[in-house]
């Protein structure tokens, strides 16, 4: 029985520190790819930044590396500016895209308080459009 058996590893070939850029001033210690894993990991698991370094750390250790986890700070730092690369996938016959748009809200308190004590500053929305493939329904398109 393997109900609830996880097996992560991290491939030792990996590019975990930055290289050097040649350019003034300090170059940056942990490569994109290493920031890019840290932050899978903190939404795959719902972690906050502090303890995705303590389990990121734990989980390099255990693999044998002599790597160290990216700082709760520079996680904080990087990740809005962090470029992620979603591989593109051919499809083999036609496509059919379901389309889909929606209102998001990212800004404002939560209904229930707006109704009891009155709006206290402008809620802010998103218009989210999402193309999904109907064969597959994978995400094919998003825009924000």
């Amino acid at each position: 029985m393997s109900r609830g058996n996880i097996a992560i590893w991290f491939d030792p070939a990996t590019q975990w520190y930055a290289p050097s850029k040649g350019k003034q001033g300090r170059n940056q210690t942990y490569s994109d790819a290493a920031i890019q894993c840290c932050l899978m990991i903190k939404s795959l698991f719902r972690l906050s930044l502090r303890m995705v370094t303590g389990f990121v750390q734990s989980l390099i250790k255990l693999c044998g590396l002599n790597w160290t986890a990216p700082d709760y700070s520079t996680l904080c730092r990087r990740q809005k500016h962090i470029d992620i690369a979603i591989s593109y996938q051919k499809s083999s016959d036609g496509l059919h895209l379901l389309v889909d748009s929606t209102g998001m809200k990212f800004l404002g308190e939560g209904e229930w308080k707006r109704k009891k004590h009155g709006a206290e500053y402008r809620r802010q929305w998103r218009k989210l459009h999402i193309g999904i493939d109907a064969k597959t329904l994978q995400i094919r398109a998003i825009q924000l």
